[in-house]
């Protein structure tokens, strides 16, 4: 029994890790998501595909950092986290960023309640004012983090990462905030941009103009850019949410979708955000990845990609047939039951 006992608590330690015995710690991606939550749907659909991977042990999500300034986006993070069984994961938030419009199904599913009038759906925090500063919050988890070991998926504004460049040294680490970058990260993927149309203004870029120039001219990592035209082509489906989860008669991502929709789920949508988490964990198996350069964002927030041997930056671009096989591997990790969930 003893024996029996103690193989059943080192398996549960496996799998709370992230990180199962088919992807031992070494193969195991370390993940930071950047998000403005709140604003499009594709963020819940992203942070989805993020809960499923943790559930299969391939990487492990070491924070939720929320760019988007509204006052219910880490309750919201909260709910995600807790029904998905990961109640651990820490939240960071940005105060004073340059959106603080309200995301509507953000707010409407905290505000879900049930017919006796409880909430909904758990959560685990409870004063979401104490939340911490994601740059500050980056500092002390990179600062713990083996050397060059760290993916970001930057879904949103670039504020907290500008911040995150500017830190001085503090208690978490001797060494300012873009040394700190250089030697734990190991590649941004941001969400931004447009290589297309050289002069369309992208809405990541355009929300917070300033820190998306600082990023891109002094972020010291190798940078792989999912661009707008490449999210746009690929639209996940509707009728997946409506037909693929019937056994779940609350999930916070199908009243997230409905309330997007205004109280439809029937409309398909491009999946911008979920093409930079793809590409984080699942690398360029599913893409046509650029030639190395440089991207420049210019005064009026245009994206410009100069080819250059010796450049760190790479976009990505996806064939008819490429666009075909990403929505049908979208679908196939997001109609996942999610393992780790508690019953309520």
């Amino acid at each position: 029994m003893k024996t029996l006992f103690y193989t059943w608590l080192v398996c549960m330690a496996v799998l709370l890790s992230g990180c199962t015995s088919e992807h031992k710690k070494s193969d195991c991606l370390d993940v930071i998501f950047e998000t403005d939550i709140g604003n499009d749907i594709d963020d819940a659909l992203a942070l989805d595909m993020l809960y499923k991977y943790m559930d299969q042990g391939i990487i492990k999500l070491s924070a939720v950092m929320a760019n988007k300034c509204a006052p219910e986006v880490g309750e919201y993070m909260d709910i995600m986290n807790t029904w998905y069984g990961y109640p651990d994961i820490p939240v960071g938030i940005v105060r004073e960023g340059a959106d603080d419009a309200w995301g509507r199904y953000a707010r409407e599913v905290v505000a879900l309640k049930n017919e006796d009038g409880t909430p909904m759906f758990k959560r685990t925090h409870g004063d979401y004012d104490k939340l911490p500063d994601a740059h500050i919050l980056y500092r002390k988890i990179l600062a713990s983090k083996p050397d060059h070991s760290v993916i970001i998926s930057t879904v949103g504004f670039s504020t907290n990462l500008a911040r995150l460049l500017d830190t001085p040294a503090d208690e978490y680490s001797p060494l300012t905030g873009k040394e700190l970058v250089a030697q734990k990260v190991k590649l941004l993927v941001p969400m931004a941009g447009n290589m297309e149309d050289p002069k369309y203004v992208e809405y990541n870029v355009e929300r917070d103009l300033p820190a998306a120039k600082k990023v891109f001219a002094e972020w010291p990592t190798p940078i792989v850019v999912t661009p707008f035209e490449l999210g746009l082509a690929i639209e996940y489906p509707g009728k997946s949410i409506e037909c693929d989860f019937p056994w779940a008669p609350q999930h916070p991502l199908v009243e997230s979708y409905r309330s997007y929709g205004e109280g439809s789920i029937q409309y398909d949508r491009p999946t911008w955000d979920l093409t930079s988490v793809l590409y984080a964990v699942e690398g360029d198996k599913w893409f046509t990845v650029s030639e190395p350069g440089t991207i420049t964002i210019t005064e009026e927030g245009y994206s410009i990609f100069t080819p250059s041997a010796d450049g760190r930056f790479r976009y990505l671009k996806a064939t008819p047939e490429q666009a075909d096989g990403i929505n049908k591997r979208f679908q196939e990790i997001i109609t996942l039951k999610p393992a780790n969930k508690k019953n309520d």
